[in-house]
């Protein structure tokens, strides 16, 4: 099965299921569903940021600083949440992502999704997905705050990372 043909829960604006429908249409059709980020740290408390291949079927060949991914249908997004943070960065055994804050990302433009914000520790050798991942490296928040302009970033994690920082500013 292609990524286009998973089956994803299509949500309303309280994010209550509605319906569901194939990645592919969902995205086409501008359907709102539901998402999940996990800003993932190694040993050192480095930040894994990549850039995403140019066959994703959203936001190719940018940079995000999460790991992530739609939630299925049927899935929670404590599930899709660590699913989508050991595939992408192709290990096993990571320990459950802790769950931060959930806001709707829309840009006004046919793309919005539930999107649920997480963060974990990953001290195991990473092996990111290569249909995925096209470049990564472990950074510094201070490197990933001098790159913010200099990269082009996906909106909706850039959108996620300014949220995390209100949320930490608010306690």
């Amino acid at each position: 099965m292609s990524a286009a043909d998973e089956i994803l829960d299509i949500v309303d604006e309280n994010d209550v299921v509605v319906g569901e429908s194939p990645r592919g249409e969902a995205y086409a059709r501008g359907l709102r569903h539901r998402c999940v980020f996990v800003r993932a740290r190694d040993a050192e408390g480095r930040l894994f940021v990549h850039r995403r291949t140019a066959t994703k079927l959203v936001f190719p060949s940018l940079y995000d600083m999460f790991v992530g991914g739609v939630v299925g249908a049927g899935e929670s997004y404590d599930s899709a949440a660590l699913r989508e943070a050991e595939e992408e960065l192709g290990v096993s055994g990571l320990p459950d992502p802790v769950f931060l804050f959930k806001f709707l990302y829309d840009d006004g433009a046919g793309r919005t999704w539930w999107s649920a914000v997480y963060e974990v520790r990953c001290e195991l050798p990473v092996n990111p997905q290569v249909e995925e991942v096209a470049w990564h490296a472990f950074l510094t928040e201070e490197e990933v705050e001098r790159r913010l302009p200099e990269w082009t970033w996906v909106p909706d994690g850039l959108a996620a990372y300014e949220r995390l920082r209100e949320h930490r500013a608010t306690g």
